[in-house]
């Protein structure tokens, strides 16, 4: 009776659990003026902690920019905004010994809020997010276990998008309605940022050196 009323318990706390996307369903509470413009997303210095399944750059990416699409994209606000994610580092389970040797994914990112009227970022700083797996009946055990690649990544990715937009909730100012629309120019420097929320502090720039150039 104890192991049942233990089991039971248990499949009440994961009947509970909500996947990352779960509230895609429910009604849009919108994000001031908030509309995606450019999703950018790099995963080219993502470093794989090991023990890891090994995802390459393009499933990072690719399964991240899906991510972003499929929750900013729902926004139909009137001033557009660009998000650029850089994915640091990531580890997905293996598959292991339940309650012995029990693995969990996780991902790094980096994200930067650009807005595109104003030509230039909003958060000087990138935002670093550690994302875990969200508890569901799946990742409970070990997702290594449970899901293949593809799904632990979209799990990730799902969750990823979610704390971004939690964080952006949590900064409505950012995205107050403003006068008249603004230049969509934002994309490559927001692209570079995200590649130097990647790399590190970079010389952005040598244009400088030829502005005093003598002509012989």
């Amino acid at each position: 009776m104890r192991r049942y009323l233990v089991g039971l318990a248990l499949f009440a706390v994961l009947s509970a659990c909500a996947a990352a996307d779960e509230d895609l369903n429910e009604p849009l509470v919108p994000l001031g003026e908030f509309k995606l413009g450019h999703n950018i997303v790099v995963a080219d210095n993502a470093v794989m902690a090991p023990p890891s399944r090994r995802a390459s750059e393009d499933e990072l990416e690719d399964a991240m920019k899906l991510a972003i699409e499929r929750r900013f994209g729902r926004y139909k606000g009137d001033q557009f905004y660009h998000i650029a994610i850089s994915i640091d580092g990531y580890s997905l389970a293996v598959p292991g010994i339940p309650l012995v040797l029990n693995p969990k994914s996780i991902m790094v990112i980096k994200a930067t809020v650009w807005d595109d009227a104003a030509g230039g970022k909003i958060n000087e700083e990138p935002r670093q997010f550690t994302v875990l797996e969200r508890l569901s009946s799946e990742t409970a055990i070990s997702s290594g276990l449970t899901q293949n690649k593809q799904q632990q990544l979209k799990n990730l990715s799902d969750n990823a998008a979610r704390l971004i937009e939690g964080w952006m909730r949590e900064n409505p100012d950012w995205f107050a309605d403003k006068d008249g629309p603004g230049p969509d120019e934002a994309e490559t420097e927001a692209e570079a940022t995200a590649e130097e929320a990647a790399t590190g502090p970079e010389a952005e720039t040598e244009a400088a050196k030829t502005e005093d150039t003598v002509e012989g």
